[in-house]
């Protein structure tokens, strides 16, 4: 069942945990070796060109329950936004942490076909790299703003004029904190040129820490929950300005709201 066929999903607390992270209850001989397990699988796929939309969802689906299964409690909500707009969108979206980009595919993919804009260096990464060249993202290099802005509204436009859907973190890198002055219009001047939507995603993903070393090792602390939230449809007026103040509103307020819930715990 797809996860959007709900308008939220939410961790059941009292769920059962795998036997290997109950044997290993710390999350640090736990979550990364089941990681590496479907990354493994997926990449092994992808090489031999069986990697499509059934396996990337199945794929990103072990990834959230693997996120569970370490105590992480994870809540999506908004869900039923995605289908409000019958045709491809622009998803534009905070950029926190390694998380998002291996979940949101089975959220968004049963419901709408989508593609991510990736660095480029991800297409050579090893191992991940034939899962993300299998899935023919919209590659930057993220050295030259202008030639970005020409690739993704030129790469963009033609996977949503061909029905595909794009998410797009305009954010430079991951970060734990939202800095609106970082977050650049990429998105919603993609969404202008193709004549598409835009929906807002706002995200907590900060229990998948940043690695000191490797950016996609770092710490697992599952006192932090996992929040997505997707907001209603923009349709763009003009080149977009009133609809980018929109999204950084809509991702500012949730984050703001998440981190009073954390506090008040």
């Amino acid at each position: 069942m797809a996860l959007a066929e709900k308008d939220t999903y939410r961790t059941v607390t009292d769920r059962r945990r795998s036997l290997f992270s109950r044997i290993f209850l710390s999350p640090k001989f736990t979550f990364y070796p089941q990681v590496f397990r479907v990354v493994w699988t997926n990449s092994r796929q992808a090489k031999k060109a069986r990697y499509g939309d059934r396996e990337w969802v199945k794929g990103s689906l072990d990834i959230l329950h693997i996120v569970e299964n370490v105590g992480v409690e994870v809540e999506i909500t908004g869900m039923e936004n995605i289908t409000r707009s019958p045709g491809p969108v622009v998803f534009v979206a905070n950029h926190m942490s390694t998380l998002e980009t291996f979940v949101l595919p089975c959220i968004i993919q049963p419901v709408k076909p989508v593609a991510f804009v990736v660095k480029s260096s991800l297409l050579t990464a090893p191992v991940f790299g034939h899962v993300m060249r299998s899935r023919d993202p919209v590659a930057i290099d993220r050295k030259n703003p202008r030639e970005d802005l020409k690739t993704v509204l030129e790469g963009g436009r033609k996977k949503l004029e061909s029905g595909i859907s794009v998410i797009i973190f305009p954010q430079s890198t991951r970060s734990v904190e939202f800095r609106p002055e970082e977050f650049n219009s990429l998105g919603v001047k993609l969404a202008a040129r193709a004549g598409a939507p835009v929906i807002p995603v706002a995200l907590k993903t900060d229990a998948w820490g940043i690695g000191k070393k490797l950016k996609e090792l770092g710490p697992v602390d599952t006192h932090k929950k996992v929040f997505f939230a997707f907001g209603e449809p923009l349709e763009i007026e003009g080149r977009g300005a009133g609809q980018h103040e929109k999204v950084i509103a809509f991702i500012k307020e949730k984050l703001d709201v998440w981190q009073a819930q954390n506090e008040e715990k």
